[in-house]
């Protein structure tokens, strides 16, 4: 029977459980019990554990360890075969002690994980309960007060979330797309004026600012991108999205990229991305509605993967922010060889269709064995016998022309 003893410590507003073990406990302890992590941004979870030296007159021997947060038919899922962190989870583990570390967080991360660990003991199964709760959050920011003097505004406005951040956290504000020097609080009080927008950022997260609002009203200067980062397949087409608004009439408007300023005439004076030859006759600008532009690029080439930008111009204005705007990343497909089984008369292959990053959407794939169509199969994986000489790839169904290099038997 296996005994454990509890001590609660309470550290930055989170609850932290330690499990006291002796030497030949079963158990793992967790570094923390709740996370709160920005959407967009990366987080670790760690753990150590413990297992008795031997048992039964044999020596424990650590089989497997994985991450889980969901059960299929009453077994945990590993999260690096769970198609929804595909690419975004990655294992750190050594004697007694794993990272699980998750990038490019999205509202659908939020969940319990658990730690399990597998050995050679007939019942040598442990799962380590409470697990940790991950919440994502966006950063937001509310006005709290707002008094309209005689000839001046003045406003209080918060920088908060819907879980709570590490207590000592320094933030960072932005007027109209520019850095406020000098604020660090998550409140601000501020003289402004209509035309002013506001957004925040943490410190040592700049990457994921909260959307910029206007203080009073609707019109005034902004843009909000519908995507901070992408992923697409090369050959693929994409929609870069941003909705805006402006206190004065536009004179001008265009999409950039920053990574193209060593083109400009200028390196300071971002120059119109329709206008780049590296471009040409592969974007176009789409306008459906008022206040909303799109661009799009067709026949994406690895090239392109960089950060794009809205820029729009009025009379008095220019918003240039320094706040980012849409990562794209443009992957190509390569076969990854995950399993070969060597019989007496062929080979059987397993076989997955993989990218440096996880386009959105459920995506279907074709295989090719020889050059020829393999009937019956859009999975990204492929499983089947193979013979010498034989060469295998993969392609995103509907770009077939752009497939991944083959693979050799």
């Amino acid at each position: 029977m296996l005994t454990e003893v509890f001590s609660v410590i309470v550290f930055s507003d989170v609850l932290c459980v330690t499990v006291i073990q002796g030497q030949d406990d079963w158990g793992v302890t967790y570094s923390s019990t709740e996370i709160c992590a920005l959407k967009g941004s990366t987080v670790e979870i760690r753990c150590t554990y413990t297992y008795p030296s031997r048992k039964n007159y044999r020596k424990t021997e650590v089989e497997e360890t994985f991450w889980f947060t969901k059960l299929s038919g009453y077994q945990p899922v590993d999260l690096r075969t769970d198609s929804d962190y595909q690419h975004r989870v990655e294992y750190s583990c050594s004697e007694k002690s794993c990272t699980l570390r998750i990038t490019d967080l999205r509202e659908s991360d939020s969940a319990k994980y658990k730690f399990r660990f597998i050995t050679n003991q007939p019942d040598g199964r442990y799962t380590g309960s409470p697990g940790v709760t991950l919440r994502i959050t966006d950063l937001h920011v509310s006005v709290n007060s707002l008094h309209r003097y005689t000839s001046e505004l003045w406003a209080q406005l918060e920088c908060h979330s819907s879980c709570r951040l590490p207590a000592r956290s320094s933030y960072i504000w932005y007027k109209s797309g520019q850095q406020v020097q000098s604020q660090t609080s998550s409140t601000y009080s501020v003289y402004f004026n209509y035309a002013d927008s506001y957004s925040c950022a943490v410190k040592g997260h700049e990457d994921f600012p909260s959307p910029p609002v206007c203080v009073d009203g609707q019109t005034c200067n902004r843009v909000i991108y519908t995507d901070r980062s992408i992923c697409a397949f090369k050959g693929s087409s994409v929609d870069i999205s941003c909705t805006y608004s402006s206190y004065e009439t536009i004179r001008s408007k265009f999409w950039f990229s920053p990574e193209r300023s060593h083109q400009w005439q200028s390196p300071s004076q971002p120059e119109d991305l329709s206008e780049d030859s590296q471009f040409a006759g592969r974007v176009q600008v789409l306008e459906r509605w008022r206040g909303r532009s799109t661009l799009r690029i067709t026949d994406l080439t690895e090239s392109d993967s960089a950060q794009y930008h809205f820029k729009y111009t009025t009379r008095n204005f220019e918003w240039r922010s320094s706040l980012p705007g849409t990562t794209l990343t443009v992957t190509a497909l390569q076969v990854q060889v995950t399993r070969i089984t060597v019989h007496q008369s062929d080979t059987e292959a397993e076989l997955k269709c993989h990218s440096s990053c996880s386009p959105a959407g459920r995506l279907s794939y074709v295989w090719f064995k020889n050059r020829q169509k393999v009937t019956g199969v859009e999975t990204s994986s492929f499983k089947g016998r193979v013979y010498p000489g034989d060469i295998i790839s993969c392609a995103l169904k509907g770009h077939e022309n752009y497939g991944s290099p083959p693979v050799c038997e």
